[in-house]
């Protein structure tokens, strides 16, 4: 314990957002962060955060860029928060590629799902309070190149390897930036909010989510980059991994309890927000959305826990 209680104190001084080189942060405002790759050849942006703040984006990867042009536009899912300024990317680079997986190609072909994310987005604008009428480019939003495992992008002497790691959404992903073995992380794995706490969210499968923390482990990273979150020190690494799979299982073991006493999902939701919506979720995320994200994690975890009844030595 002393040695961990060490390692906190070190990483207390650790600047997150001191990225390695080639890495800068564009991110203007709430919602996940953004991360502009510049290879060699080519440049990336990994997420592009809310709409309410895409001005301001576009102003930031112009300052980095100059007369270099955004190539790829690397969506780790397709929450509001993270991919809602790509309309405004899109606009603004219209050559511009986006990047991600097959189901959030489907996502952006739903109506239905372009209006949520929209009316989440909206939502936002009003609670961050952009001086602008919320209008969203017609660039619109769609995936270009359509990726999974192992699947690499070149940026010129470097490459982006695509991991899939579903979990948290189906269509979520972590990018690899090689040969710096940077692992840019989806949030199936995780969000961290400081050295010993982790924010876990997992919406779609909570069998999903235990096999990307063991991809993403297995990938062997150098450094880690949490979203939401930024880099984290490299003595770190390991003491992540330890840290989720705990945090899984104190999330097990809460809800599971609640179920236990058979108590309704309004009651467990008063309960959960209670005991999660703090540290960076309470700054980052609005509270429509966290309830929305967390009356479907209560469901999924209801369903491993009958499946746990159901098949104990599973």
């Amino acid at each position: 314990m002393a040695n961990d209680r060490a390692g906190f104190e070190n990483f207390r001084g650790f600047d997150r957002f001191d990225f390695p080189e080639g890495i800068v942060r564009v991110t203007a405002g709430q919602g996940g962060e953004a991360l502009l790759i510049t290879g060699s050849e080519k440049a990336a942006l990994y997420d592009c955060g809310m709409a309410y703040c895409g001005d301001k984006l576009i102003e930031n990867i112009k300052s980095r860029l100059g007369d270099r042009p955004l190539d790829y536009v690397l969506a780790s899912h397709t929450h509001y928060d993270h991919i809602g300024a790509l309309p405004f990317i899109r606009q603004a680079w219209p050559g511009v590629v986006t990047v991600g997986a097959e189901h959030a190609k489907k996502v952006f072909s739903s109506q239905g799902a372009i209006n949520t994310i929209n009316s989440l987005g909206e939502n936002a604008w009003r609670l961050y309070e952009a001086t602008n009428e919320y209008i969203i480019p017609p660039a619109g939003f769609a995936i270009d190149k359509v990726v999974g495992d192992g699947d690499r992008i070149s940026l010129g002497h470097e490459e982006i390897v695509v991991i899939e790691t579903g979990g948290h959404t189906n269509c979520s992903l972590a990018f690899a930036l090689e040969p710096q073995k940077t692992l840019f992380m989806s949030e199936s794995t995780g969000v961290l909010e400081g050295p010993d706490k982790i924010h876990a969210t997992i919406l779609k499968s909570y069998r999903d989510s235990m096999t990307s923390v063991e991809k993403s482990r297995n990938y062997g990273a150098k450094r880690l980059i949490s979203p939401h979150y930024g880099l984290m020190p490299e003595f770190y690494n390991e003491r992540y991994w330890e840290l989720y799979l705990s945090t899984i299982e104190d999330y097990r073991f809460f809800l599971f309890e609640l179920f236990e006493r058979g108590l309704d999902d309004e009651e467990i939701l008063v309960q959960y927000e209670e005991l999660r919506r703090d540290g960076i979720v309470k700054i980052e995320q609005p509270r429509e959305a966290f309830l929305m994200n967390a009356r479907v994690v209560i469901k999924v975890f209801k369903q491993e826990y009958k499946d746990s009844r159901l098949f104990p030595d599973r």
